[in-house]
Order: structure tokens, then C-alpha cells, then sequence
């Protein structure tokens, strides 16, 4: 009996939410890094 059925999913999952993490982090900095920029360009006037 082979375990590929089992062992081809978990590594599938082992680089899917890692991505689906890192996808999320750099959603957020680049939402942050606007809210700042936007905060940033009111004090310089």
C-alpha cells in the first residue's frame, strides 16, 4: 500500500498556507505603508 495519497496532499497544504500567510503580510504592509503615507503627507504641509 502507497501513502502518496496522503503524503502529496500534506506537502500541497505544507506550501499552500505559508503562501496564503505571506500573501496576507504583504496585503497588510502595503495597506499600512499607504495609511502612513497619507498620515506622513498631512504633517509636511
Amino acid at each position: 500500500m502507497t501513502h502518496l495519497a496522503f503524503i502529496i496532499p500534506a506537502y500541497g497544504v505544507a506550501l499552500v498556507i505559508p503562501a496564503a500567510f505571506a500573501l496576507d503580510a504583504w496585503r497588510r504592509l502595503s495597506r499600512a505603508r499607504a495609511r502612513l503615507a497619507a498620515l506622513e503627507g498631512g504633517r509636511r504641509r
